[in-house]
């Protein structure tokens, strides 16, 4: 049974954030929920982002208001610095600096500090670091705006426009990971760190699945989409298809059908072995298809032992042209018969991932968003009963949750208190303080901060594997563990695990026979962390359900992320689910596609997953903290649907007399405004970023001169006009000088070319520039593989490790059973009864051919 955990695992850290918009006030929202007393630090005139998302990202903080061009209360920030745990700010290198509160001089008066730096660039990268850190400039810096999807490159949508702040939540999640992972280090050497994390950075990172290049790759694991793009770019015909004819190219498994409501249900269950054969039951279809002659092959056969005239099987993604257009005409005819809500029931009783189409606001107001805690409200100062988020993470069985988040503080609300603390910290004895100064200086800083901790990983498809690679890269050791006969196709495991599986081992194992349970004990008894990404009911069927896994090893940390998961439960808390039905369940893909009668997946893949997994890290970081603390059995929990809502962040509240539900979306959308905004020039797109107010400044150039007579109506076309006439190059220099943000749209291979280190070539420099990615010619695989650096997370006093590429499956197998005491005839004769395995392949190929 699980202890009950009966204090805030981060209780007694003070947090200083001196954050604005959404990365480093997110950061502290999440240490403030975990129990950190946080100092929210604002100039006068108050937070710099006017929006009741504000009102979210600063709960359960204290505010004070502080000038710091004011020297008294620049001194009084150096004050709190010296008395805090850890420091945020997310400014351009070398603000901080200037005023005399950077990290280098903060940390030499006070080594135990932990100071984040959240810039858009790194200060390390002298072509970029002191470009503005917007999210639009971002996004065109890393080739976001032209790697949204393959269905609006069809659709000649190119470069498209999102309003979600991937940069800042996917630097905001590693942030704070960062951050506890130091306080982990520190608990242990007493020294603190200086980290960084651009999030340009952190945006490539998250964009892994859509960045990643394998050369050569089987066409059997082309879409429709992809085999398209390239037929028509062969031929040199027009991307010009309407949405109605892109979904003609879309799998009948991964897709929108209609429903009898008139609403769409999302279909998202291609590559499982059971999965497609459920619906087709479901459908009154199965025995249509099986005596169509529909095939069943075993996706780990290489292609040369398919039968002859197979080109595709049922159990793997994607389907053939001709299989795809005969099930999806059938299959609408199925959805027709029920409601869109009528399907998600049946799909979720039946265990098949799939949902209906929702808009944010409905998600807002769901049954089960709210029954599962997911969604709160809190009775905030401005806005009243305000709809929000709720907890990141949470521990099952613990008093310690913040079932109560207190609402953002009013502007210098609690400066009288934090004075009346800074005094008391004060007053605690110079020698006592000198003394621990001292030894954490002296103190030898871990090289890998997480070196011994070992974790078992029984996770699949993006998110789950995601928590253990991140951590991999502080040092801990990965066990990965997958039955003998893979549930899902090559596509999710062999060609997205080349990201994935980074720095582990790999092991085959059935565990549902007993020697292969008697084989998990083993191992179980050897590590500090278990993870697992499904339902609460698939627990005690592989023996790592709480009371199980701790009566085997008590000191063990059980981390789980689900889909809908909340820290109540709701009716939809068991329904299972993927990347692509959180962003249907949540709104997203209504706002991205602009309705929801054109709803669209946003981004090609893995959008929400990493996110969800980099929650995964974080909640395994913050409960080896309470282990040191003494905790034990603990379980500690995340889902997609949190790291669902909080991609969506600067949107996703709700209170009485709220605006309409109606910011920039859809296809069309370049941007949020006329100075905010992607334009075309004259032989490149760019990025435009300033303040709604910007005319003035423009007006300086001659093509600008009649500017301020220009309705406010006809501005976006009036700038689109005038910026045809020249070079991107030209425009960038001359905004530039004028102050105004602007970047060349690159598209994501161009930054992959620009910022690729060869593998073979030797050791690669981390901090060299902002973005990196490795070509790796010597992998396993056989293939040549491009893949992101794991360089978002700069630490300076704790090294970070390119963790190793993904190994074969099964290709550690007879290493890990030695490990744990079998000899050679027993695994041996393991091998031949099928309870273990070192290949999926018979012909032991990593990626089937």
């Amino acid at each position: 049974m699980s202890k009950v955990i009966s204090q805030a695992p981060l209780k007694g850290i003070r947090v200083i954030d001196f954050g604005q918009y959404i990365a480093g006030p997110a950061v502290a929202m999440m240490l403030a929920e975990q129990g950190a007393e946080v100092i929210r630090v604002d100039p006068p005139s108050g937070p710099a982002w006017d929006s009741p998302a504000t009102a979210v990202l600063n709960r359960g903080k204290k505010s004070i208001v502080l000038d710091l061009k004011v020297s008294a209360d620049k001194e009084l920030a150096r004050r709190l610095i010296a008395s805090a745990d850890v420091v945020i700010e997310n400014f351009r290198p070398g603000v901080m600096d200037r005023l005399g509160l950077g990290p280098e001089e903060m940390l030499s008066i006070h080594p135990q500090l932990i100071y984040l730096s959240l810039p858009g660039f790194s200060a390390h990268d002298m072509e970029k670091d002191q470009l503005a850190g917007w999210e639009g400039i971002i996004a065109a810096a890393t080739g976001w705006y032209r790697g949204m999807g393959m269905s609006r490159i069809l659709m000649g949508v190119d470069p498209s426009y999102s309003p979600l702040p991937l940069a800042s939540i996917y630097g905001a999640l590693l942030g704070v990971l960062s951050v506890t992972v130091a306080l982990y280090a520190r608990e242990q050497t007493g020294r603190g760190d200086m980290i960084e994390v651009p999030l340009a950075a952190a945006l490539s990172e998250g964009l892994a699945y859509n960045t990643m290049l394998v050369e050569n790759m089987p066409n059997r694991y082309k879409s429709q989409l992809e085999q398209e793009i390239e037929r028509r770019r062969t031929a040199g015909e027009s991307m010009n298809l309407s949405y109605e004819d892109v979904q003609g190219f879309l799998d009948p498994f991964y897709r929108d059908y209609l429903c009898a409501d008139g609403r769409y249900f999302y279909h998202c269950c291609p590559s499982h072995k059971s999965h497609a054969i459920k619906v087709l039951e479901l459908l009154g279809l199965w025995e249509e298809m099986i005596e169509a002659g529909i095939p069943l092959v075993d996706p780990y056969l290489p292609t040369c032992e398919w039968q002859e005239g197979v080109d595709c099987s049922l159990l793997a993604f994607p389907l053939s042209a001709e299989w795809a257009r005969r099930l999806s005409t059938r299959m609408q005819e199925g959805f027709l018969q029920k409601t869109s809500f009528e399907w998600e029931r049946l799909y979720g009783e039946e265990g098949i991932p799939s949902a209906a189409q929702r808009t944010t606001n409905e998600w807002l107001n769901s049954e089960h968003a709210i029954a599962s805690g997911l969604i709160i409200a809190l009775d905030d100062s401005v806005y009243g009963r305000l709809k929000q988020p709720g907890q990141s993470i949470w521990f099952e069985g613990s008093s310690a949750n913040l079932s109560e988040i207190r609402p953002a503080p009013v502007l210098n609300a609690d400066r009288e208190e934090i004075l009346a603390s800074l005094s008391e910290i004060e007053a605690v004895s110079e020698m006592e303080v000198a003394t621990f100064a001292e030894a954490a200086t002296m103190a030898q800083a871990l090289e890998l901060p997480l070196k011994g901790i070992r974790i078992l990983d029984l996770t699949n498809v993006i998110a789950g594997p995601t928590i253990a690679s991140t951590l991999a890269r502080f040092g801990a050791e990965v066990i990965k563990l997958d039955p003998p006969n893979p549930a899902f196709d090559p596509s999710i495991t062999c060609i997205l695990g080349l990201q994935g599986q980074r720095g582990k081992r790999s092991v085959l194992v059935d565990l549902k026979t007993p020697q292969g349970q008697e084989i998990l004990a083993r191992i179980l008894r050897e590590v500090d962390v278990v993870t697992f990404n499904g339902r609460e009911g698939q627990l005690k069927d592989l023996g790592i359900d709480p009371e199980q896994l701790h009566a085997v090893n008590p000191n063990v940390i059980l981390c789980r992320l689900d889909a809908f998961g909340g820290p109540n439960v709701g009716p939809r808390s068991e329904t299972p689910g993927f990347d692509e039905t959180v962003q249907a369940s949540t709104g997203m893909m209504a706002r991205f596609g602009g309705s929801l009668t054109t709803p669209e997946l946003h981004a090609n893949v893995g959008t929400i997953d990493v996110s969800g997994g980099y929650c995964g890290a974080f909640a395994v970081a913050i409960a080896l903290i309470n282990r040191l603390h003494g905790a034990k059995s603990q379980v500690v929990r995340t889902s997609l649907a949190v790291a669902g809502q909080l991609i969506q962040l600067p949107f996703m509240y709700q209170y009485e007399g709220r605006k309409p539900f109606d910011e920039p979306s859809g296809p069309s959308v370049k941007g949020e405004h006329a100075f905010y905004r992607l334009y075309e020039a004259q032989d490149a797109w760019f990025f435009l970023a300033a303040r709604s107010a910007s005319r003035g400044r423009l007006s300086a150039l001659f093509e600008f001169a009649d500017i301020d007579s220009v309705a406010e109506s006809e501005l976006v076309e009036y700038l689109a006009e005038r910026f045809c006439s020249q070079p991107v190059d030209e425009w960038i220099i001359q905004l530039e000088k004028l102050g105004l943000a602007a970047h060349k749209v690159k598209n994501m291979a161009e930054v992959r070319s620009q910022y690729l280190h060869v593998e073979s070539a030797g050791a690669i420099d981390l901090d060299q520039s902002t973005m990196q990615f490795i070509r790796h010619d010597a992998h396993p695989s056989g293939y040549l593989i491009e893949l992101v650096a794991p360089n978002a997370i700069r630490m300076k006093h704790s090294r970070i490790t390119i963790p190793e590429p993904a190994p074969k499956y099964g290709g550690h197998t007879r290493q890990i059973l030695r490990q744990i005491g079998l000899d050679d005839a027993h695994i041996n004769q393991l091998l031949a009864d099928g309870v273990v395995s070192e290949t999926w392949s018979h012909i032991g190929e990593y990626i089937p051919s």
